[in-house]
């Protein structure tokens, strides 16, 4: 059973019993840390890939965390989205230990222990919190507004589900967008999209979700361009503001995809970006390719 390290703790409390603390407690730190020993590729000792072996990851999804610029951060994020309630602490120095990386576990297991109490702490402190409403007002949600917005989201906060890339689009592009995500998610490539009628959840503010997700849940943004694309105020904003974190598409989180036949001028606020046209029949056959290679980028 994987418990912290024991030691002296106030009034002699026992050590937390880490199989019961997610994955979430484990701070930046601690992540940066495993990554140094995981990230080198070795052949003496087991780096992130066994790992990621252990968590059942299949050899394309290997492949494309590859890519990352820190493939551990990345595996540890993707496992806390597909395993919310079994993404812990306990399970992930079980299989270190599993793996014969007692080095990483004696170096981190005090950053550890130490990350787990303050997450437990945390918590406690909101339970102890009395249960009343400081003022009746409507504007101000009772809950968080951002816990819990998309399908596989842990309803209590302890696992966010993160993406590959959001894709704008408007209703009457949905039929583009179901064949996007056969091309792209059921196919080699392994990504994830989120895609707003079949990930988000109702009953929340389609800005602040929007928002959310752009900035914090999905590495890029692909832009389904059309004639009716033009006429959504929803994507319209989702475009614009995808923009602004990323001025002059530096980072290229922005990628504009070109599904239709336009009759309207290309929108003017993308016609300095790059993009994939689907309706170019010379260059169709490198369409899907070409859009996944990018949304695969560090």
């Amino acid at each position: 059973m994987a418990t912290a390290p024991a030691g002296p703790g106030p009034r002699g409390a026992a050590p937390p019993d880490l199989h019961a603390v997610p994955m979430v407690a484990l701070n930046y730190g601690v992540r940066r840390r495993l990554g140094l020993y995981l990230n080198p590729r070795a052949a003496a000792a087991a780096d992130w890939t066994s790992l990621a072996e252990e968590l059942g990851c299949e050899y394309l999804e290997i492949r494309r965390l590859e890519a990352r610029p820190d493939p551990t951060a990345a595996l540890l994020e993707d496992w806390q989205c597909r395993c919310p309630g079994g993404a812990t602490v306990g399970r992930l120095l079980d299989l270190l230990r599993r793996l014969g990386r007692h080095d990483v576990l004696l170096d981190l297991a005090g950053s550890v222990e130490e990350d787990c109490k303050k997450y437990l702490q945390r918590k406690q402190e909101q339970a102890d919190q009395p249960l009343q409403v400081p003022a009746v007002d409507s504007s101000v949600p009772k809950t968080s507004e951002l816990m819990g917005i998309t399908t596989r989201d842990d309803p209590y906060g302890n696992g966010t589900e993160m993406f590959d890339a959001f894709i704008c689009y408007c209703q009457k592009d949905l039929q583009f967008v179901q064949e996007m995500i056969r091309e792209l998610e059921q196919t080699e490539f392994k990504l994830k999209l989120c895609v707003f009628d079949r990930d988000v959840l109702p009953g929340t503010c389609v800005w602040s979700i929007s928002g959310e997700l752009i900035e914090r849940r999905c590495r890029r943004m692909v832009v389904v361009i059309s004639d009716d694309y033009l006429e959504s105020d929803e994507c319209d904003f989702q475009t614009k503001f995808a923009l602004s974190l990323s001025p002059g598409a530096r980072l290229k989180r922005l990628i504009p995809v070109k599904c239709k036949t336009m009759k309207n001028e290309f929108p003017s606020i993308l016609r300095f970006i790059t993009i994939c046209d689907y309706t170019n029949p010379c260059t169709k056959k490198w369409f899907w390719m070409r859009l996944a290679k990018s949304l695969m980028l560090p």
